[in-house]
């Protein structure tokens, strides 16, 4: 299994479209087309911090519990984990799960492994592509605050991830449907009200941080 960190992606519409540029190059576990576009985040500085370290400590329990029998990817946003990818069997895909929850400050995982073959190289840069696509698409669009979403794609599928109000989760999801080679949308997003969004200063370097409802998954 090779092993990469997701880290902080700044993707400009055209160099996502591209695929090939970006402020920092993102590191991924696995090969799943991940980013995240970090101005004004909308997590705290602590929980930002959290997210790195357990990108890293999750790769080292997966390598533990997966080895070279699979390719797992690990994002964390707001200490909730997503695990995507290919296993070979339901044992490994819940040892992967168990290894990731026992990290320190996890507070969640969403396990979408795929009990299957390991998808090709071809594919992989398929999603990357999608990836960019749906994140110039965010970008575009005035509605939304493009720096609260994190976006992952395996195979096809769009993961969304963020501290959203159901208005941006809902515009969101619309646009990424309606991507060329989207084969379907998951949201795992944290749910703020419209007055916790107006209490979010969008400026840089302002501290102020709303309270979310628990994180929710639906597909």
């Amino acid at each position: 299994m090779k092993f990469k960190r997701n880290t902080v992606l700044m993707v400009l519409a055209a160099a996502a479209l591209a695929g090939s540029l970006s402020a920092c190059a993102p590191l991924v576990l696995g090969g799943a087309a991940m980013g995240t576009v970090m101005a004004y985040d909308r997590r705290t500085s602590g929980a930002q911090v959290d997210d790195e370290a357990i990108e890293l400590r999750g790769a080292s329990a997966l390598r533990q519990a997966v080895g070279e029998r699979g390719h797992v990817n690990i994002t964390s946003y707001n200490r909730q984990v997503l695990l995507t990818g290919e296993v070979p069997n339901e044992q490994l895909k819940q040892a992967a799960e168990q290894a990731v929850a026992k990290v320190d400050a996890v507070r969640g995982v969403v396990n979408d492994l795929a009990v299957m073959p390991n998808t090709t190289l071809g594919q992989r840069s398929n999603d990357t592509l999608i990836t960019g696509k749906v994140k110039a698409t965010l970008l575009d669009d005035r509605s939304l605050y493009v720096g609260a979403f994190k976006v992952v794609t395996e195979r096809g599928v769009v993961y969304l991830m963020g501290r959203v109000t159901q208005r941006e989760a809902d515009r969101a999801t619309q646009l990424t449907r309606n991507i060329g080679g989207v084969q379907r949308v998951v949201r795992i997003f944290e749910i703020i009200t419209e007055d916790d969004l107006r209490r979010l200063d969008p400026l840089p370097g302002s501290s102020a941080r709303a309270p979310a409802r628990p994180a929710s998954a639906a597909r």
